[in-house]
């Protein structure tokens, strides 16, 4: 396999414009954000820094032990996480031909016409598989990984020990979505749904279990001013693992009337990641994303995006029939 430069990668997808350097990592956030991942509180991309997604993941820990919800890693929270304390936030990895093989799409076309042409929705590049697998971005990777240049099968790196405790995924499912949920390092050993709450007022998805417990929480990108969240009581309908997306521009609002409908293919970086979790609501659901750094900041079409690993998570928890709620 042809070796992929590392820091060539990163400058392809700079931005034109220089931006201010990003504060210095903190070997503790990270461990507090991967602890926090592995427990179900989705803290955004693992990076060392937090931000608002990391304090609202806080929030809903703190939550779910009858903490004073503070967003802080204060003293309390601290002794909570205790039992954690020796999980390594980063370990080194030797990568291997899964790791590294595709298929890739380099150069993504922007006209969904030519979408609809590609057989996948695939990653532009190893590096960025690798960084979803991890849960971080490419350019937290080449921070890792200050002296490495290239990556191939045989390099070790060092990435955020996002690996799951359990890979015993639902016996009938298919093993296309095996092979995603496994690549994804989504934890296979989670709580069931009894109700998911969206609430437009923080951004939050909360899953509650059946005695009403706070069990898992994510940040989401929800709707926007054009395309508000329904509020309502709702249910799923069902799980639609991998799927293709249906570009619909009688429905899609930004995109001109005069277009033709396009059916996306399926693949990670398809416009509802890799899974969709169907709702009663007619043309809503709760999805991925291909732009994870944008959960809680860019804003959707009306439904409720999470980053792919937190989706698939989510879609591990559900079944036909769970409620959702949409409230304000």
């Amino acid at each position: 396999m042809k070796r992929i430069a590392v820091l060539t990668a990163l400058a392809l997808a700079a931005p034109v414009l220089a931006q201010p350097a990003p504060p210095a990592m903190d070997p503790a956030v990270m461990r507090t954000q991967v602890v926090l991942d592995r427990l179900g509180f989705g803290p955004g991309i693992i990076d060392g820094r937090g931000g608002q997604s990391l304090t609202n993941a806080l929030k809903g820990f703190q939550q779910s032990r009858g903490l004073p919800a503070t967003g802080k890693p204060d003293t309390a929270t601290l002794a909570a996480l205790r039992p954690y304390a020796g999980l390594r936030p980063t370990l080194e990895v030797t990568l291997d031909r899964g790791a590294m093989s595709g298929p890739y799409v380099p150069h993504m076309p922007e006209d969904y016409a030519e979408k609809a042409k590609l057989p996948s929705m695939a990653y532009a590049r190893p590096l960025e598989k690798l960084a979803e697998r991890f849960h971080t971005t490419p350019a937290v990777l080449a921070e890792l990984n200050p002296g490495v240049t290239t990556i191939a099968p045989g390099t070790k790196i060092r990435v955020p020990n996002t690996f799951p405790s359990s890979r015993a995924y639902p016996a009938d499912a298919t093993p296309a979505w095996r092979a995603t949920l496994a690549s994804l390092n989504v934890e296979a050993n989670v709580p069931k749904a009894a109700k998911i709450v969206v609430d437009k007022s923080d951004g939050i998805l909360r899953v509650y279990d059946d005695r009403d417990r706070l069990v898992s929480q994510y940040t989401a990108t929800i709707g926007s001013s054009r395309d508000p969240l329904p509020l309502g009581t709702w249910k799923v309908l069902h799980v639609s693992p991998n799927p293709d997306w249906k570009m619909n521009p009688l429905i899609l609002k930004g995109v001109s009337d005069d277009k033709k409908p396009q059916i996306i293919p399926p693949g990670p970086n398809n416009p509802v990641g890799v899974v969709w979790i169907d709702l009663s609501k007619e043309h809503y659901g709760i999805h991925g994303t291909s732009e994870p750094a944008q959960i809680g900041r860019a804003q959707s079409n009306g439904c409720v995006r999470l980053t792919n690993w937190d989706a698939a998570r989510v879609a591990l928890m559900v079944k036909s029939g769970t409620p959702v709620i949409f409230q304000a």
